[in-house]
């Protein structure tokens, strides 16, 4: 009897975790993909409808890894007709160059059914179950049982031997939870019906710049005027189309910068001098990392190091340093004037020291923050999470420029609320209200754009794994603090006795945040990936290995033993 295995979500994490199964065995066994949606592949920062299509991925085709084909190629093989629908055009397509997300869901689709058709030849049994809710998980002594529930039919179960769950972001299916009140900005479809008005967008990183971009070409376009760049021309009649984005620090993200790829290896800040620490304790555990951060950094960009030289003796020092000279000014004015300096070093082929030493660094800060004490977490969290952060979200030029038009155009503006300001979302028939320094500004239509936060466990879509403890949350602050996400191991089990740990593999990603804050992208999606598909491999030839060894029961009589 073959081992069976579930995959409940059709994502690039689920994507990326078959290649790496089916490449590390070669027993068969049986596959069930469960995916909600109509289509499999894709997930949903590249599914049509949840994303305008002039939408762009925010990864550089360089840094997507292959599937079957790598985008560039993929893209090279596509029809001159289907690059046009997803805005593409033959010359322009490069390693470095960003793409429309669906262009990036249509990739995803296809490099899907190449494993499937892969995984077929090899004689594993795969099926494909679209347009099925997994409503529920339950976890057993003999395997994972699923409660199912397709579009067109009846509820069912299935059990399986091994489950991964990778149902990736959680959004409320109708964004709109009171009039003009928006939880999330996606569906992009939904903002579409928006009418123009005075739109308060909380956010000013991508999830707003997915929402600014979806209203601006729901009541006007961006036209290419020669030598005077990209200008926006709105609509007639939208004279009170307005958009405002506000966040604590009101900064724009930065635009994307040159570096090599596969990054280079670091010389100091190593996973091997980050388990060092860790294994000395967790007491000044935070700042003996930053001790080892400022070490990197001052080996790789002596100069940026002796500008910034007061501000390396503390982590919080160095917060407020790096956002420092952004916060004085206008945010228009430095996005101006980093993309000019961004542009340029691309053409050059220059690459920023000081910035590729904090891209390089965040992965190996993620393998240390399951190890920090709730103290140190949340200072991690304050302090160190949001310069990782500004450095690696960097954004397509073309982003940049389309926020500079809509400004430009006087339609866009940021604001910087701080910390002591409240939403009121309640008090009026429509939209929501901005309570700051004294004042009142009301917005017709609110929007929450601060993109996938860490989810409470109570949130955690398959109620029967809490019921049974099987999924637990990682950490129960006595004072409110950072949310943990759920109880995982390194390699995604969940840490209790009640099934084995190569039955149930949680990739569901607003319950890994806490735990890995750093995990929303492709190359994550990978990573994990091959973690869970070497353990899945592993758990295959166990089975095959036990079934080999069940010895054969002689009938009455014939001398066999």
């Amino acid at each position: 009897m073959t081992s069976s295995i579930a995959f409940v979500g059709s994502g690039p994490t689920m994507i990326y975790t078959l290649q790496a199964l089916i490449d590390q065995t070669s027993r068969p066994f049986s596959l069930a993909i469960f995916e909600q949606q109509e289509s499999v592949g894709r997930g949903m920062p590249y599914r049509p409808g949840w994303n305008d299509p002039a939408m762009l991925s925010n990864i550089a085709s360089v840094e997507i890894p292959p599937l079957d084909q790598s985008l560039v190629d993929w893209l090279n093989d596509q029809a001159d007709d289907h690059l046009a629908q997803l805005g593409i055009k033959p010359g322009d397509i490069d390693e470095h160059a960003f793409y429309p997300r669906l262009a990036l869901g249509d990739y995803f689709c296809d490099q899907l059914q190449a494993l499937i058709r892969r995984a077929r030849e090899r004689q594993i049994d795969v099926t494909v179950r679209a347009s099925c809710r997994v409503l529920d998980v339950l976890g057993g002594e003999d395997g994972i049982t699923l409660i199912v529930q397709p579009r067109h039919g009846r509820c069912f179960d299935q059990r399986f031997d091994r489950v991964v769950l990778a149902t990736g972001h959680q959004w409320p299916a109708k964004p709109e939870v009171r009039p003009g009140y928006f939880l999330s900005p996606w569906p992009a479809s939904a903002l579409a019906k928006v009418p123009p008005t005075r739109i308060g967008i909380r956010g000013s990183s991508l999830s707003a710049l997915d929402a600014v971009l979806a209203l601006a070409l729901a009541h006007g376009e961006f036209i290419r005027a020669g030598e005077g760049g990209l200008v926006y021309r709105s609509d007639p009649n939208t004279g009170d189309f307005h958009m405002t984005m506000m966040s604590r620090k009101g900064l724009l993200p930065e635009a994307d910068f040159f570096h090599p790829v596969p990054y280079e290896p670091l010389s100091i800040f190593t996973p091997e001098a980050i388990e060092a620490l860790a294994e000395a304790g967790k007491a000044g555990l935070l700042d003996r990392v930053f001790a080892l951060f400022v070490r990197e950094l001052r080996a790789a960009d002596p100069d940026y190091s002796r500008k910034t030289e007061p501000a390396l003796v503390k982590l919080e020092h160095f917060h407020d340093s790096y956002f420092a000279a952004r916060i004085e000014a206008d945010p228009f004015v430095w996005a101006e004037r980093n993309l000019r300096e961004a542009r340029r070093n691309y053409q050059l082929r220059h690459t920023v020291p000081w910035r590729y030493a904090i891209l390089r660094m965040h992965e190996v800060m993620e393998l240390l923050v399951p190890r920090l004490d709730q103290a140190d977490f949340k200072r991690f969290d304050k302090y160190f999470k949001p310069v990782f952060v500004d450095d690696y979200t960097t954004v397509p030029h073309e982003s940049i420029e389309r926020l500079l038009a809509l400004h430009g155009a006087g339609k866009l503006d940021v604001r910087p609320v701080g910390t002591a300001y409240r939403i009121d979302s309640r008090q009026l028939e429509s939209g929501a209200v901005l309570h700051l320094n004294g004042g009142q500004l009301h917005f017709p239509i609110f929007i929450e754009a601060t993109g996938q936060r860490p989810l409470p466990i109570e949130d955690f879509p398959f109620p029967s794994l809490r019921k049974q403890g099987i999924i637990q949350d990682a950490h129960r602050a006595a004072s409110r603090g950072p949310l943990r996400g759920i109880a995982i191991d390194d390699r995604f089990h969940p840490l209790r006795d009640e099934i084995p740990e190569d039955r149930l593999f949680c990739l569901s990603l607003p319950f890994l945040l806490g735990r890995h804050p750093f995990i929303q992208g492709i190359t994550s999606s990978h990573e994990m990936g091959l973690v869970v598909g070497q353990q899945l491999a592993g758990a295959i030839e166990r089975d095959f290995q036990s079934a080999q060894a069940i010895p054969v029961r002689a009938a009455p009589g014939d001398g066999r033993t």
